[in-house]
């Protein structure tokens, strides 16, 4: 073989590995930037069937009712930190009078009235706690520098806030942007499959999200009904952060559920643990178990069977997979992600066999 043509494989080889590294290394830089792209996409992809309602209906103009949509979706957003806010500035309040030691007496009471009424019922957990020495490594003082990470938080907060309002503004707007842009990429013989799949995805994924906030919804006043039955303080709050943290699958249900059973407990300290904290866990329990039957038999169905029309045991196996591979961030995308591979699939590979059966629901 020339040596030429060898040393000219050998140096394209060098510049194409130089190439991706540096692209890598620029995406890696602007990765805020990509996080605020794709948290603007989710945005526009939620309010686009209320703009589409607003056009199609009322009779709108594009700029109006894309500018009504951001101001309803920011009503909401407001409407929610409203209800966050007085809850934060008390605890702040709290937390910068608060006393570590009256603390760390308050929970270590709660504790011994615990041991008492598990001793009645004949459970010797004492010991147990005892030699795992949980509450004398317990560092109390984080509750404080945890509320000021919060709070210095605030500020790049906001710009990111601004940046992702801005840029979902513009994908609301001019609806094709995104489109375009992919299209500059794509060969002039693939421009036609390429629209059709971006235009299905956006739908599906439309439907997606709609159902995830129904699903937020359907929970949050459930949540919200039963700890004020109860007699929960800050109940809303609570129901909405428990609520929230469900969009995680499978395992939102169940740290939801704890964060939930541990406010509602450390809510009542001081009171007589057999008279008032038992019954009110047991009663959280119940709230609990009642709003993930409504999700599990109700709502997943609804959103998984009828957005992105894929089978649950289907979706149930992404899940786990993107979890063990990617962690929390990979559960919670994998539903989108993998709704977009099957509108690729069958539009580009449509005679495969396998392709065919994957996504004859589509």
């Amino acid at each position: 073989m020339n040596p030429k043509i060898i040393a000219y494989g050998i140096l394209r080889a060098v510049g194409v590995i130089i190439a991706v590294s540096l692209l890598l290394y620029f995406l890696y830089k602007i990765q805020s930037v990509i996080v605020y792209i794709l948290i603007a996409g989710v945005i526009s992809l939620i309010g686009r069937p209320i703009v589409m309602f607003l056009r199609r209906r009322l009779k709108f103009n594009n700029t109006i009712a894309v500018i009504t949509t951001m101001v309803f979706l920011i009503g909401i957003f407001a409407g929610i930190v409203s209800l966050l806010i007085p809850l934060l500035v008390e605890q702040g309040q709290n937390l910068s009078l608060l006393d570590i030691n009256q603390l760390k007496g308050n929970v270590e009471s709660l504790y011994t009235e615990a041991i008492k009424y598990l001793e009645i019922n004949h459970i010797d957990a004492e010991q147990a706690i005892k030699e795992s020495k949980m509450l004398s490594n317990m560092d109390y003082s984080i509750i404080p520098d945890f509320l000021n990470s919060i709070v210095s938080g605030l500020g790049s907060f906001s710009i990111g806030l601004m940046s992702v309002l801005f840029i979902a503004f513009f994908f609301l707007k001019d609806s094709n942007l995104f489109q375009t842009g992919i299209l500059t990429f794509v060969p002039n013989n693939k421009e036609s499959k390429t629209k059709r799949s971006i235009t299905k995805i956006s739908d599906l994924l439309s439907r997606y999200f709609v159902g995830l906030f129904l699903q937020i919804f359907i929970l949050f006043v459930i949540y919200t009904i039963g700890l004020l039955i109860i007699g929960v303080e800050n109940a809303v709050v609570i129901a909405f952060l428990c609520a929230l943290i469900n969009l995680i699958p499978y395992l939102g249900p169940l740290i939801g559920g704890a964060i939930m059973m541990i406010l509602v407990m450390t809510s009542n300290l001081g009171e007589s643990f057999s008279d008032v904290v038992v019954p009110k866990l047991l009663y959280t329990f119940i709230i609990i178990a009642v709003a993930q039957l409504v999700d599990n038999f109700f709502s997943q169905p609804f959103i998984f069977s009828k957005s992105v029309k894929s089978h649950p045991l289907e979706i149930f196996l992404i899940i786990i997979i993107a979890g063990l591979l990617f962690g929390v961030v990979g559960m919670i995308v994998a539903v989108p992600f993998y709704t977009a591979i099957k509108v690729i699939l069958k539009e580009f590979l449509s005679e495969n066999k396998m392709v065919k059966k994957l996504t004859q629901g589509l």
